[in-house]
């Protein structure tokens, strides 16, 4: 696999509200996405920056701190290269809006994700 760059970053806080308004206010990051326990935000990159509030249900498996998105080619080929290497998936490659994600646990204990482009969506 070819990591092309850092592409997401995900952060699930207590301080939902704190963290958000830091994000707008002090870092000056515009808000795209503004929904209960969700703000997404983008960087002039364009890469996004996810905040969730601890009670979302969808990401109580973030508990190590923020996760980190590596931009891949191709999710499924790049998960299963990571899992014969004795990487450790968390779940299935997930997909949606065209998107394809994979979680997986690190050495260190910590959560990461492959994202890019959802190959199966374009067949």
């Amino acid at each position: 696999m070819e990591i092309k760059r850092l592409s997401w970053l995900g952060i699930r806080t207590e301080k939902f509200d704190e963290m958000t308004a830091f994000l707008e206010q002090a870092l000056g990051l515009r808000k795209e996405i503004a929904e209960p326990g969700r703000a997404m935000f983008r960087l002039p990159t364009g890469d996004p920056i996810d905040v969730f509030d601890a009670g979302d249900e969808r990401y109580l498996h973030f508990t190590t701190g923020p996760v980190v998105g590596f931009l891949v080619d191709d999710v499924e080929a790049a998960a299963a290269e990571l899992e014969a290497a004795g990487g450790e998936l968390i779940g299935p490659v997930q997909r949606g809006d065209g998107f394809a994600w994979a979680h997986f646990r690190g050495p260190d204990g910590n959560l990461y994700e492959l994202q890019g482009s959802d190959r199966a969506a374009e067949r």
